[in-house]
């Protein structure tokens, strides 16, 4: 008999779920979901290894590509597309593709998961070279257009990370490194938008955001590379230069426009009395680093 897959298999659970009230099923919905971050904790060594990969590629400024196929592929454009207004990231920085196209972000095309071609077609159209991360994402680990993809990765010597919740998956041997939360079965059984969709999530929340951390993007726990493109950004980045620059809000609104709604840059200012182009001279001179710029201005 065939061994039946893990992300597939039936939860006891949740056997007679069609039988229950609305509160009993969401409080085994509840239940299982608490099993998600205890997962995602035993694949931390696995998912800091993926980070220093990746934070290495944006320093030398390569790009992290991510490819899935259904649940898995809109997450990983939902990560890339939210990298732009948090770090002021190049779009071609992290990228998404989806199994069947843009089509099947809103539309499902549960078939293209199939084409192994499919998946070496979209890799090479990507334009993915050597110094860049491929991620390959699937719950089962099994969709032949990720193992597409990950093949044709390594074939051009590009370092491959596969994200599944199952051990046994067949994109492990084509993963430099193999990240695998083992949620168990699901609460509706083989709909891995649930436990799987949300172990992705959040080990995809990880590998960008610890990478843009690694790569110079964040003071403290401040995102300083926003892009404050609305009403309630603007307000977070006057927040954060009054707060790292110790000067009012009114005067740090001040400094943000002289600088272009550029937070680093204004808070050399606010800081340094440097006008907007020295401030960017000595950001460049540090890589963007303002920790390393703040030091040059004043040496310990």
């Amino acid at each position: 008999m065939k061994k039946i897959i893990l992300t597939e298999q039936r939860n006891p659970a949740s056997i007679d779920i069609d039988l229950l009230s609305s509160r009993e099923i969401v409080e085994i919905m509840n239940h299982e979901d608490k099993k998600v971050p205890l997962a995602v904790e035993k694949e931390l060594d696995n998912i800091a290894k993926a980070v220093d990969l990746i934070s290495e590629a944006f320093i030398n400024g390569k790009s992290l590509l991510y490819f899935g196929a259904g649940t898995s592929g809109r997450l990983g454009i939902l990560d890339a597309s939210e990298c732009p207004p948090t770090f002021s990231a190049a779009p071609e920085m992290v990228r998404g593709y989806i199994a069947g196209g843009d089509q099947a972000i809103k539309t499902s095309a549960e078939g293209a998961e199939d084409s192994y071609e499919g998946g070496e077609n979209d890799l090479i159209n990507s334009g993915a070279s050597t110094g860049d991360i491929v991620a390959g994402i699937s719950a089962s680990g099994n969709a032949a257009y990720i193992q597409g993809v990950l093949a044709k990765a390594q074939g051009l010597s590009i370092k491959t990370i596969g994200i599944a919740c199952n051990s046994d998956a067949k994109i492990k041997s084509l993963s430099d490194i193999f990240i695998c939360p083992i949620v168990g079965p699901e609460a509706l059984t083989g709909s891995t938008r649930l436990k799987a969709g949300t172990a992705q999530k959040l080990v995809l929340n990880m590998l960008t955001t610890a990478s843009m951390i690694r790569a110079g993007k964040a003071y403290e726990n401040f995102m300083i590379d926003l892009n404050p493109t609305n009403i309630k950004l603007k307000d977070r980045a006057t927040r954060i230069v009054s707060e790292i620059a110790g000067v009012p809000c009114q005067e740090a609104a001040q400094f943000l426009e002289q600088s272009g709604y550029r937070v680093k840059t204004a808070v050399m200012m606010a800081i340094s009395g440097l006008k907007p182009e020295e401030a960017e001279n000595m950001l460049k001179n540090s890589k963007g680093r303002l920790r390393e710029a703040l030091k040059a201005i004043h040496p310990a």
